[in-house]
């Protein structure tokens, strides 16, 4: 059986090194399951990583995808868990989940929540995760205190807007374009600010005065750059700002004094890395972001759906920054 598969064969700006090829697909060995893949999520490290921009750097070359759902076909003979026409989510890096067909370890599947889709479900896993480990585990969010969520029309962005509207935070939702900051009022966002006004970064006045002068008690900042650099000019005092990622292409400096004055901290966030390094804590931030799912809480929005055969449309298709919440890659 063959299995079509977007892979990146050498590293390029361009995405040059990309194309879809096709595979054979082998058997399950006894801890894997054989799945029919249905959806797979976009997310902008699959573009980096084909730039050799992101922390993970696969060896060359590499299957691309992180995560999505499908359908299992064939359990290995050790699989006791899960049974053949499950409905299961999966996470796939290194396997490549912008494909027809994977052999899949059984620990990196789990059970489809029944209330998504499989491209809602798909794109689930990572931008949920993130935003749990972020500010639950890592900004320790208060109810009622104020949350400020750079990047908020974004996939990670947009999970960070529902969980803290979940947890009883003031969430204010940040971005480039009204037009979409206008979605995230539906996703739970309490108030929506332009990060740049006439081409200019200005928005820590506006962020002010919507917390009465206080500042945001946790900042969420997949962003980086510039967006960092007015972010710590209106942080609380005793105030956390999470480092997501750099989607703005800058990695900022920060002058330490600054911390020191305004008693801020700054919070590295690796969402994948925490539960490999505190593996127990893993199943809880999973189970929890389940848990919450099922009672109705997260809502992944799905702006634009590609087929297979368009994969590599998708991933330049968020690589120039036109989409709210989610992309997906669907294989019919």
């Amino acid at each position: 059986m063959e299995s079509r598969s977007l892979e990146c064969q050498f590293l390029s700006d361009d995405m040059s090194g990309v194309s879809l090829v096709k595979k054979h697909v082998e058997e399950p060995g006894p801890k894997e399951v054989l799945v029919r893949v249905k959806a797979s999520s976009v997310n902008f490290p699959d573009y980096l990583m084909t730039q050799g921009k992101y922390q993970h750097k696969p060896e060359l070359p590499f299957g691309m995808g992180m995560e999505g759902s499908g359908i299992i076909e064939k359990l290995g003979s050790d699989v006791k868990d899960f049974n053949v026409s499950d409905e299961i989510t999966f996470g796939a890096l290194g396997k490549g989940a912008f494909s027809d067909y994977l052999i899949l370890n059984e620990r990196a599947i789990d059970i489809k929540p029944s209330n998504l889709s499989f491209s809602q479900a798909a794109a689930f896993q990572t931008a949920y995760l993130t935003a749990y480990v972020s500010l639950v585990r890592r900004g320790n969010l208060k109810q009622g205190e104020n949350l400020l969520v750079h990047g908020a029309t974004g996939g990670v962005g947009m999970a960070a807007v529902q969980l803290g509207k979940y947890l009883g935070a003031n969430v204010i939702a940040t971005g480039t374009s009204e037009e979409k900051l206008n979605v995230t009022k539906e996703w739970g966002a309490d108030h929506t600010v332009l990060t740049h006004k006439d081409g200019q970064v200005e928005f820590r006045e506006e962020v002010k005065d919507l917390t009465k002068g206080k500042g945001a008690d946790v900042i969420y900042d997949p962003v980086g750059g510039d967006v960092f650099d007015h972010s710590i000019r209106c942080i609380n005092w005793g105030g956390r700002i999470l480092i997501v990622g750099f989607a703005s292409g800058r990695i900022p400096e920060l002058a330490i004094n600054m911390a020191l004055i305004k008693g801020f901290s700054v919070i590295g966030v690796r969402a994948g890395e925490y539960g490999r390094k505190n593996p127990e804590a893993g199943i809880e931030n999973n189970q929890a972001i389940r848990d919450i799912c099922e009672k109705g809480h997260f809502n992944p929005y799905i702006c634009k759906e590609f087929d297979l055969d368009k994969a590599k449309d998708a991933v330049e298709y968020l690589s120039q920054r036109k989409l709210i919440g989610k992309v997906v890659i669907t294989t019919g």
